[in-house]
């Protein structure tokens, strides 16, 4: 696992780049977001990839879990993605109305991503 560090104004942002999965369920995911938490990054960003396909699945509460403990450090995230592979309307939905929201965010490339985050 790589963390790229972005900065944009006075804000630190880890772009975590593994060739694999990196969080596997909501442990995994406080686990990344304590570290980064403590390197004070303020903004992160993951690709879809490296998260549990399991996350996509909402009926089993993994990506509540995770997203939740975003919500309570106040770290922005965005996840980055094709999120057109996704064929659940459930999931589309969660990602429209995550989208409409500044907390967490899907979107399609990195550069996007930091466009959102600078603002």
């Amino acid at each position: 696992m790589e963390i790229k560090e972005h900065i944009i104004g006075n804000i630190k942002i880890a772009e975590v780049i593994s060739d694999g999965i990196i969080i596997k369920n909501a442990e995994d995911g406080l686990d990344l977001l304590g570290n980064l938490y403590y390197q004070d990054f303020e903004k992160i960003i993951i690709h879809m990839q490296n998260i549990t396909p399991d996350f996509f699945n909402l009926k089993n509460g993994i990506a509540g879990e995770i997203l939740q403990k975003f919500s309570n450090y106040r770290v922005r995230l965005i996840i980055v993605g094709d999120f057109s592979l996704l064929k659940s309307k459930s999931i589309a939905d969660f990602i429209f109305e995550s989208n409409n929201g500044r907390q967490v965010n899907f979107l399609t490339t990195t550069s996007e991503a930091l466009k959102r985050l600078s603002t």
